[in-house]
């Protein structure tokens, strides 16, 4: 990151002109949910709902219009994440793309294999994994987050993972509490064992410059409406890793990846607004320059440091209003905090906010096993705020006046 430094300067209000929906007023803090979309990709989306785009053929130019439209969005998708266009499969979710690696990779799991997942995950990186692992007499081991400090200590790894762990699936960032373990030695562990690594990229590539192979990741998902993109995801991977996978599929469709893994026909529209997200957040920084994969990089790095400026903001102010309890996470995650204030109820506390047009989420945000493992799920959770790259030190205060008030 350091090599951007000199890119940091981010303009808030730049960015912000870029989406219609903040002229409504709400504050958003709900990004971790599920971003507001920006104006070009809504543009994007509408142009091909309005033009001539059929189904792929090269035989007309509507036709042909859809390859390229696809042939862009695994390009864009490439350059964000640092992945090869030819190792981009889509799919409607994060969620749908996990259980199809899943059954793939569980078809040469036996007796006595075992499997290693986390207790800090989505569960869409979880439960896949453990019930493919129950279906086919697998062992499924437990990484645990440590309750006092929010950090998933890696020398656990060194003692549940084998030569019998066929996988280790590993967030790249906490949806619930922000925290961004240390993927790369989880992935050094498992790759040493001959394991897969199959990271849960979903929170962390909004606010993050992503590299899959820095990260050792042999499956990275993403799913776009986290990043102002429509509602659409990507599994990237290397394409000889997915050509191994085993897929079941209609008989006339492709034989080849990546098209052997996306069932039916594409969303033309949601992928064109893929690629204008990535080119919208290839733009945040107007002074980088060079490849579109060097602009996210250096805008990505832009709006990191200025939502880490905001976050050190929020989380200084929700600690110093009493009877606020902060969940604990490193400092050096992504800008998302969960919390409760005193004995109410989370979601009594997202509705209090709600009324003062103050979006935020309460419950579990389907961190089943973290909030489990917290003694919180059966209370209600916690209440979430998540600051994105049109978050301002306004909202910020807004947000604190709000919480203290209640509290």
């Amino acid at each position: 990151m350091d090599r951007y430094r000199a890119l940091m300067a981010f303009d808030v209000a730049r960015a912000r002109a870029a989406y219609p929906a903040l002229d409504e007023g709400f504050v958003h803090f709900d990004g971790a949910a599920g971003t507001l979309v920006a104006e070009p990709v809504a543009r994007a989306v509408a142009g091909v709902l309005c033009g001539a785009v059929a189904n792929r053929t090269t035989a007309f130019a509507p036709g042909r219009r859809a390859l390229q439209i696809l042939a862009d969005a695994r390009s864009a998708v490439a350059d964000l994440v640092g992945g090869e266009p030819g190792g981009v499969v889509f799919g409607p979710s994060a969620t749908a793309l996990t259980y199809t690696v899943a059954r793939g990779l569980a078809r040469t799991w036996r007796p006595g294999d075992n499997v290693v997942v986390s207790r800090l995950d989505h569960d869409a990186n979880v439960r896949p994994w453990v019930q493919l692992a129950e279906q086919n007499g697998v062992q499924v081991r437990w990484a645990e987050f440590e309750r006092t400090t929010g950090a998933l200590p890696i020398q656990q790894y060194r003692e549940i993972v084998d030569d019998r762990t066929r996988l280790v699936a590993v967030t790249a960032a906490s949806n619930a509490i922000g925290t961004r373990p240390d993927v790369a030695a989880v992935a050094g562990i498992a790759h040493a064992a001959g394991a897969v690594v199959y990271v849960d990229g979903v929170h962390a590539t909004p606010h993050l410059p992503t590299d899959v192979a820095a990260l050792g990741a042999d499956f990275y998902v993403t799913s776009a409406y986290k990043w102002s993109g429509p509602h659409l995801a990507a599994c990237v991977a290397a394409p000889a890793r997915w050509e191994a996978l085993a897929m079941d599929k209609l008989r006339p469709s492709p034989d080849d990846p990546p098209e052997r893994f996306e069932l039916g026909t594409p969303s033309w529209e949601l992928l064109a607004g893929v690629t204008a997200a990535v080119d919208f957040l290839a733009g945040l920084a107007p002074d980088a320059i060079g490849s579109r994969r060097e602009r996210l990089l250096a805008s990505l790095a832009a709006t990191h440091e200025y939502s880490a400026g905001l976050f050190r903001r929020l989380l200084a102010g929700l600690q110093a209003i009493p009877g606020v309890t902060v969940l604990p996470a490193p400092p050096d995650g992504c800008p998302t905090v969960s919390f409760r204030v005193g004995d109410q109820h989370p979601a009594d506390t997202a509705a209090a906010l709600g009324e003062k047009g103050i979006c935020v989420f309460s419950g579990d945000y389907y961190a089943y096993e973290y909030f489990q493992a917290m003694g919180l799920r059966d209370t209600g959770g916690g209440v979430r705020a998540s600051i994105y790259h049109y978050t301002t030190a306004e909202e910020i205060d807004r947000l604190l006046e709000a919480v203290a008030g209640i509290a």
